[in-house]
């Protein structure tokens, strides 16, 4: 059985994982990739529920069973880091069951800056800010900004309202990540998804066509 494509996007609480994922999901679909979304949360399943009804219901994107809520009931990174087994065994049979899918995005609970995935779990790692918590964020580094495959930097029309600096954020995310890609976006307005899921066909899906 061959192992589906698997992305996981981590954050803070209220960076947008949701949002993002509700912007990017549309651009595959066009390009024709079928998707499936897991959205981890300690004890609810509310951000699950409101992709389905975007996604699946509203749009019709993909079908009500391809997004999948889990409780974890603990920290979130355990269940994506230390022991995400939990994941693994409803991947496997969503693999089982859905050999069709291009790509399963997994999202983790809302967590701090030392969120990562098990490479058991994701092969590719986004890890999603907001300008809301100050233009010092790249800079404190950490293992979700240093280590990830993507950093997006959100909310950027907030940066005026909070007395952050775009420039400042650039310049410390190249700093601290070196040669590793970062994009600025703005979910409520798209600025920046495109260039997010053209990161995810050209470096997970290996298509090198333009998306």
């Amino acid at each position: 059985m061959a192992r589906i494509p698997r992305i996981g996007i981590g954050g803070p609480v209220g960076s947008g994982k949701s949002m993002l994922i509700e912007r990017v999901v549309p651009l595959l679909a066009a390009r024709g990739y079928s998707v499936s979304i897991i959205s981890n949360d300690v004890i609810s399943k509310e951000d699950a529920d409101r992709m389905r009804e975007n996604l699946a219901t509203r749009k019709g994107l993909l079908p009500e069973n391809l997004v999948i809520g889990l409780a974890t009931g603990g920290c979130p990174h355990t269940a994506v880091r230390e022991d995400p087994s939990m994941n693994i065994s409803v991947i496997e049979e969503l693999e089982e069951r859905h050999p069709e899918l291009d790509l399963v995005i997994i999202e983790s609970g809302g967590d701090n800056i030392t969120t990562t995935f098990s490479p058991r779990l994701a092969d590719y790692f986004i890890y999603i800010i907001d300008v809301a918590g100050g233009d010092k964020y790249p800079r404190k580094g950490g293992l979700g900004i240093e280590s990830c495959d993507l950093l997006v930097i959100n909310k950027t029309d907030l940066a005026p309202l909070v007395g952050a600096s775009l420039e400042t954020m650039r310049d410390d995310a190249q700093r601290i990540r070196g040669e590793r890609p970062f994009v600025f976006v703005n979910c409520m307005t798209d600025e920046g998804v495109g260039a997010v899921a053209g990161r995810i066909i050209h470096d997970v899906l290996f298509d090198s066509e333009e998306a």
